[in-house]
């Protein structure tokens, strides 16, 4: 099965969750480094007649034996490079994914750290580490945009970017972390293939032990693979296209589920936005690679994922739109006003929900 082609919100599409993060809600460091085992951090389960407080290591506590569990193997790279433009300016670049041909997809940021750099432009190049320079060739994914966020770009010599990064990047962090942290604290204890420019920061609290727990309880676990590319908190824009597989195994285990009226539960947006691109519109899953442009939505909701653990994100971030296609505006709502009730913690390293709709 080949990608889903690409889909587009309705305009003035707006997620139903309103809501302000709480002063002092946003995680700063990975949970580790606060005191905090890493599958210590809260969960929040969400369903229809109610919302429970726990902590992630509770997850075998609300789910069923012959639940499908459904995990994302992308590991993290290094993906955040010191670059300069042609005037000497410092221009920090964040490299969301190599392309077939050996470009390189990239946000060039301001050197203030205050989001992207807006006048980037056609042809410019920038010096980056080990001699090598990068011309931006066009804005992507849409050649003909008037101006872009994000660049298809060529590096000179040509270079493997995974064995770039790993002698010259490091992990992309935004403003709301109290310092640098080392690659690892970027990855899940699964993560298997190097590719994604953003950790998929759902899984992160899940332990071995964990894992163990859930199989004895009965839940199966299954992979699929998407690797995450650079998001747009400053900008709260769609996903972009992302590299996806869903292997065959995992296709008939999700059909098997579905089949024997058990919960497909993706752990994250990555892995949501993977199987419902595998997802035809009667709703089988098929084993599918490839590239995605699959945005959930108001007029795409879920076929295949019934459940979904998942970290809190911003307001207005399009990823909420994506939570409402598989639990429904309702429980969205009242999940994140419970969070912010409750001084949940946001991000990459913060707390957690498990939402669990009707299913049928």
């Amino acid at each position: 099965m080949t990608a889903a082609a690409p889909l587009r919100e309705r305009p003035g599409a707006r997620p139903a969750a309103s809501f302000a993060i709480p002063p002092g809600a946003e995680a700063d460091a990975p949970p580790e480094r606060r005191g905090v085992p890493r599958d210590g951090v809260r969960l929040l389960v969400a369903r229809p007649e109610g919302v429970v407080h726990a902590r992630f290591h509770d997850l075998a506590d609300h789910l069923a034996p012959g639940d499908l569990l459904v995990v994302n193997t992308s590991a993290t790279l290094p993906a955040a490079l010191e670059a300069a433009r042609a005037d000497g300016r410092p221009a920090p670049l964040h490299v969301a994914t190599a392309l077939d041909d050996g470009d390189w997809v990239v946000e060039v940021r301001r050197g203030d750290g205050g989001g992207p750099a807006t006048d980037a432009a056609r042809g410019e190049r920038l010096r980056l580490p080990d001699g090598r320079r990068l011309r931006l060739l066009e804005p992507s994914p849409d050649p003909s945009a008037a101006a872009s966020r994000l660049w298809r770009a060529r590096p000179r010599p040509g270079v493997d970017l995974g064995w770039y990064l790993s002698r010259h990047g490091r992990p992309i962090a935004y403003g709301h972390l109290a310092g640098r942290f080392p690659l690892a604290d970027y990855q899940t204890v699964y993560a298997a293939v190097p590719g994604s420019a953003e950790m998929a920061s759902a899984g992160r609290p899940f332990t071995a032990p964990l894992l163990v727990s859930l199989m004895a309880r009965g839940v199966i676990v299954a992979p699929v693979l998407l690797h995450a590319g650079v998001s747009s908190p400053e900008r709260a824009e769609p996903p972009l296209p992302e590299r996806f597989t869903v292997p065959p195994d995992t296709a008939r285990l999700v059909r098997s589920a579905a089949g024997a009226g058990r919960r497909v539960v993706a752990v994250g947006t990555t892995v949501t936005r993977a199987l419902e691109s595998a997802a035809g519109p009667d709703g089988v899953v098929r084993a599918a690679s490839g590239w995605t442009g699959l945005v959930l939505g108001p007029d795409r909701p879920a076929r295949a994922v019934t459940g979904l653990v998942t970290g809190l994100h911003e307001p207005e971030a399009s990823h909420l739109l994506l939570l409402e296609a598989v639990a429904g505006p309702a429980l969205v709502r009242a999940a994140y006003d419970e969070a912010v009730a409750e001084r949940y913690l946001w991000h990459e390293f913060g707390d957690s929900m498990l939402f669990l709709p009707p299913t049928g």
